[in-house]
């Protein structure tokens, strides 16, 4: 699958030329499960760049592909016929060419955004992986408190919530994302994450992130309503079927 995004973006003379190359689904074609190729595909979205998508089927690669970026899987991009292959050294690219005051800056300003929620796949990929029943409690309650410091961290204001001159007490955080009311990089690395977590999780261990956790779903339920997330996500079937293999049973 080819396609070019934003889809009725018109590209001006002066626009770099950029293609995405990301991880194809079960069909070859739809878009795969892999964050990584989500994380690139929202980042340049938000920056309002016209480039094109297309979806990488590994078990069939196309010989140009291979010959294009021998040796290397999905996601990576070309930029002006250049191949960049890493993921986080392509953020920083993206972030360094694609700047202001044509595009904008997607770079959190509280270091802290960068960081929250980091631990979460890690811990969620030992909870899914573990085919022991008796590690299965464990490992579960680390998924916990990391997902419980993740929503402290978004339900807690951010300094330039709170107003040293108001006799008002900020005591919650109103912002939509990790770093304010706007999708920054550290969205784009984090919520396809948590999604696979949240669609996993409750696939094959019947595990729910809490509902007392609201600033998390709050979290979700806004990203949900926004297409540079929704449009560049698989569908849940797809995240499911990547996990098929990966999800442990628990057995005796």
């Amino acid at each position: 699958m080819s396609l070019s995004v934003p889809q009725n973006g018109v590209k001006s003379d002066d626009e770099p030329v950029i293609e995405l190359f990301v991880k194809a689904g079960s069909d070859g074609e739809s878009i795969g499960n892999c964050p990584f190729s989500q994380r690139l595909f929202m980042i340049l979205w938000l920056k309002g760049v016209v480039f094109n998508v297309t979806t990488v089927d590994l078990k069939r690669k196309p010989a140009d592909l291979q010959n294009l970026a021998p040796g290397t899987h999905p996601p990576f991009i070309t930029f002006n016929g250049e191949v960049k292959t890493d993921v986080n050294k392509i953020e920083e690219f993206l972030e360094d060419v694609l700047s202001p005051p044509k595009y904008i800056k997607l770079g959190a300003r509280h270091p802290e955004s960068n960081t929250a929620g980091m631990d979460i796949f890690a811990k969620f990929s030992a909870f899914i992986k573990n085919s022991k029943p008796d590690a299965n409690e464990g490992l579960e309650r680390g998924l916990m408190k990391t997902l419980q410091k993740l929503d402290e961290y978004l339900s807690s204001p951010l300094p330039d919530e709170i107003d040293h001159n108001s006799s008002e007490d900020v005591k919650v955080s109103s912002r939509k994302f990790l770093d304010g009311d706007e999708m920054t990089l550290a969205d784009c690395n984090l919520l396809p994450k948590l999604h696979i977590v949240k669609v996993v999780a409750n696939k094959y261990r019947g595990f729910e992130i809490p509902k007392e956790m609201s600033s998390i779903w709050k979290y979700l339920n806004i990203a949900y309503t926004r297409e540079e997330f929704t449009n560049t996500c698989p569908s849940d079937k797809e995240i499911e079927i990547a996990y098929g293999d990966v999800a442990k049973r628990l057995v005796k």
